[in-house]
């Protein structure tokens, strides 16, 4: 049984969190989200956010498997002036990741990091 919502739910009491989702890389979908909806960064925004970060994970692994590299690619991250934006990959579930958006004031980057691990290794369809 799916446990998406209680996941994102979970993910979105972390301290500066400003949004969450889990999204498929492969075809770009959005599997679920929750956002706080504030004026740094509007809640129907996550939505096209996963679908665009779809290609920089896509774009990341091409690179790996050019270089040979035969480790798994765990996270990625852009910074932004205010904001981090995190992106998770699934090691359980193939094609899936948690994105989510952090306010740079506010949030821990290592802690969110930790804690989207956790809640990686729960996730299920």
């Amino acid at each position: 049984m799916s446990n998406i919502q209680t996941l994102l739910e979970d993910a979105i009491k972390l301290d500066g969190a400003l949004a969450v989702a889990i999204g498929d890389w492969k075809t770009g979908m959005c599997l679920g989200s929750l956002g706080t909806n504030t004026d740094k960064f509007p809640a129907e925004a996550i939505e096209l956010a996963v679908a665009g970060n779809t290609e920089v994970i896509r774009a990341k692994m091409k690179v790996a498997s050019s270089l040979g590299l035969d480790e798994k690619i765990e996270d990625i991250l852009v910074t932004l002036e205010g904001q981090y934006h995190l992106m998770e990959l699934t090691q359980t579930i193939s094609g899936l990741f948690f994105y989510l958006v952090l306010d740079r004031e506010k949030g821990n980057l290592a802690l969110a990091r930790i804690k989207l691990k956790n809640l990686e290794r729960q996730l299920a369809l």
